[in-house]
């Protein structure tokens, strides 16, 4: 009797994506997470079942949740207030932050004005500042710049993660900046600087010498062309505070924001500007939002939006002309375009405005970007005063969400606006109507229940009955 003997079965391949490292059993050109073409390759054998499964002693026995001691995760501030002020404090020891960004938009400026402040706080404190994308001159350079030449600041340009974390053992620093964790490669791992499974092992054995340490690590990330952060979105879940640099590269203002923290809010926003000196925080940054004019003109109106918990003054400027063109531009900067258009639609049933026939251009001053619809009202009263060449009442401002039935809906903050508007010295407020809010004695309250009323009362006349 002959007996057959059959093959060991082969481990069926497995493919991933480069992008965000979703895994399939056969080949596809599109991802099935992120839905990007072209991105899935072949990644070696697919596991099968659990991998850990033997258990192992514990390095100290679990205790009573009152009895773990909070000293040592108390935050320290960095010395620059406004990332002071969107971390929730500071830098609590073992954290470790992502900050990413668009290119050029003073991501290394920053944190090196971060490092060098951290260095010079006093008690000998050193810190390591890792560079993958410069030079150590190039760094240098920008450091006699912003005036950033601290002893404490040691400068490495590495690449290599185990490079890395022989810098961290031979020098102990009180806080680390890598940039960028794109960059930085494991000789143990395949791939390319930059990949899923090198930006994962860099990540991963950054956060765990920082818990181990106790050692506050900041990582750079790059962003893609959407706006988001580069590479496995498992790098988001692990680090413990996810901030954005955001800014217009023709602007100098710059915000950074927190879209995680596990350490503060996630509602703070933090101004700075950047100039040829460095970037400074500004506490007071309102001001970079209203025109400077020694008249006023027509077509203006002032707000204050909400930024996070921040209240931030800001122009409105709106420009109406005859349209030699059948169908008319609608142009905008700094506010949606979709928004503008509604507001013009309600303008024209309920208030009266025809504007058919007329070019409208929108924008705002300084390159601030208005997103929430509590700049409604300004924007359509700046496009009424406008369409009407009529100049406002010096120290007006109109707050409120303007409706498709043309009502003026409340908003959310309205004390914070108003208690802004009394520091700038404004004395009127146009408001909607019902809102319980205790005003500054230096502002006078027009309440207005429809869109009508609140241009008449703007413009400083009676509303319509």
């Amino acid at each position: 009797m002959t007996t057959t003997r059959t093959a060991p079965k082969q481990a069926r391949p497995a493919y991933r994506c480069t992008e965000c490292g979703w895994t399939t059993a056969k080949w596809v050109g599109r991802c099935g997470e992120c839905q990007e073409w072209g991105s899935v390759s072949e990644a070696g054998a697919a596991p099968s079942g659990p991998r850990t499964t033997a258990t192992a002693p514990t390095r100290s026995p679990a205790r009573p949740i009152g009895e773990i001691a909070v000293d040592t995760a108390r935050a320290v501030p960095t010395g620059v207030g406004e990332l002071d002020r969107v971390l929730g404090g500071g830098l609590v020891p073992g954290a470790v932050v992502l900050l990413a960004g668009e290119p050029g938009a003073g991501k290394s400026t920053l944190l090196l004005d971060v490092a060098s402040k951290v260095a010079t706080s006093g008690g000998g404190r050193r810190v390591l500042y890792v560079t993958g994308e410069e030079s150590a001159g190039q760094v240098r350079l920008r450091a006699e710049r912003i005036g950033a030449l601290a002893p404490g600041l040691l400068l490495a340009a590495e690449t290599d993660l185990a490079t890395v974390l022989g810098h961290i053992e031979a020098t102990e620093p009180a806080m680390l900046v890598v940039d960028s964790v794109q960059t930085i490669a494991s000789g143990e791992v395949d791939g390319a600087p930059g990949g899923v499974s090198q930006v994962r092992e860099v990540a991963g054995a950054l956060i765990a010498a920082a818990k181990e340490r106790d050692l506050p690590v900041i990582l750079v990330g790059h962003v893609t062309k959407d706006g988001a952060v580069a590479g496995p979105r498992t790098l988001e879940h692990l680090v413990d505070v996810v901030c954005q640099f955001e800014g217009d590269r023709h602007s100098r203002l710059r915000f950074v924001r927190a879209v995680k923290n596990r350490y503060g809010p996630t509602d703070e926003v933090g101004c700075f500007d950047l100039n040829e000196a460095g970037i400074v925080g500004l506490p007071d940054p309102s001001g970079l939002f209203l025109s400077h004019a020694a008249t006023p003109a027509p077509g203006t109106c002032l707000t204050v939006t909400l930024d996070g918990r921040r209240p931030l003054a800001l122009e409105i400027q709106s420009l109406v002309v005859p349209s030699p063109l059948a169908n008319p531009r609608r142009t905008t900067s700094g506010v949606e375009s979709s928004r503008l258009a509604m507001i013009l639609a309600v303008m024209h049933r309920h208030a009266g405005a025809r504007l058919g026939d007329h070019d409208v251009y929108v924008s705002t001053i300084g390159g601030a970007k208005v997103t929430e619809p509590a700049a409604d009202l300004a924007m359509a009263v700046a496009t009424f005063s406008a369409k009407e060449n009529q100049v406002l009442p010096q120290g007006t401002l109109a707050i409120g969400e303007v409706g498709l039935a043309g009502d003026i809906r409340p908003v959310t903050g309205l004390e914070r606006r108003l208690s802004e508007a009394a520091r700038l010295g404004f004395t009127r407020a146009v408001v909607p109507a019902g809102a319980d809010v205790r005003a500054p004695a230096s502002i006078t309250l027009l309440p207005a229940h429809h869109l009508a009323e609140a241009v008449e009362l703007a413009r400083g006349g009676r509303p319509p009955r």
